[in-house]
């Protein structure tokens, strides 16, 4: 069995499971099989492969059959400008997060020492990406999840910015440390009688944990930004990651907390995701 055969065999199972990106997809999980790169594969496709490997590669190809997303099987996520390390005890890293991001960093262009806050921190994609960026901020996340804060530990050091960043396993209602000069946070916000619409390797992988926002999909944002008003400094900016949906909710929660709305953030499909506010 070579390599290309395993690869056409692969996408052929993943396709008729209606599995998107089915080629993509094989080729991955082979890359991942033989730890090597995709220009590896597609340069030396006739190679054979070991049974143990072919084997392993199967195994693999079953798994995301069922619909369990690449980025879980792989445990590994591209964001930003950097790998992230992450499981299924946190939601998978997206382009659209990465909004968040880049108005922290347009924002902080001439700042120095600048304290953030990641409410609600998971893999740590967001806070860890800009620490990496900034070499004289300083960071701290919250969680929930303690395995979320191993997680975000060991992309801390992949990212080499550890000694910059200190987590606390809490719940946002309870944490009362410091003051921020930047607040940012990708809270759940999905609506609870909408989780079962979701795509399937959402749906059935993701953490209801990280997707789940309540019955109206707003009560982890009220609890987040009701937090960010106690915590964050005056002038200080909060950036938060909102439902498509959401925009003028949320714009009124803000403003009953004491925000001035800067601007909201439209995502790679043209919805309303971010919206950048002010403490006043």
């Amino acid at each position: 069995m070579n390599i290309n055969l395993a690869l056409t065999q692969g996408s052929k199972i993943l396709k008729n499971k209606f599995i998107p990106n089915s080629q993509l997809d094989s080729e991955i999980l082979m890359a991942e099989t033989i730890n090597k790169d995709r220009r590896y594969i597609l340069l030396n496709s006739y190679k054979s492969l070991l049974e143990d490997d072919y084997n392993k590669f199967k195994l693999l190809i079953n798994q995301r059959s069922l619909g369990k997303p690449v980025a879980y099987l792989t445990r590994k996520k591209f964001f930003w400008d950097s790998e992230f390390f992450i499981t299924n005890d946190t939601l998978i890293p997206r382009p659209d997060t990465e909004l968040v991001v880049e108005n922290v960093l347009n924002l902080t262009k001439q700042k120095n020492k600048i304290n953030i806050l990641d409410i609600g921190v998971g893999s740590g994609c967001i806070l860890l990406s800009v620490l990496k960026e900034r070499k004289n901020f300083y960071g701290t996340g919250i969680d929930i999840c303690k395995k979320s804060l191993n997680i975000s530990t060991i992309n801390a050091a992949k990212l080499k910015v550890t000694s910059r960043l200190k987590l606390y396993k809490s719940n946002v209602d309870k944490f009362n440390l410091g003051k921020y000069d930047v607040i940012v946070s990708n809270p759940p916000y999905i609506k609870t009688n909408e989780l079962k619409y979701l795509e399937r390797d959402v749906a059935k992988f993701e953490p209801k944990l990280a997707l789940d926002g309540g019955l109206d999909g707003l009560s982890e944002i009220r609890k987040v930004t009701k937090k960010a008003s106690e915590l964050i400094k005056k002038n200080g900016k909060f950036i938060l990651e909102i439902g498509f949906d959401q925009k003028n909710k949320v714009i009124n929660l803000l403003k009953r907390e004491g925000f001035y709305i800067n601007s909201t953030k439209k995502d790679l499909a043209n919805n309303d995701r971010c919206i950048v506010s002010t403490k006043i």
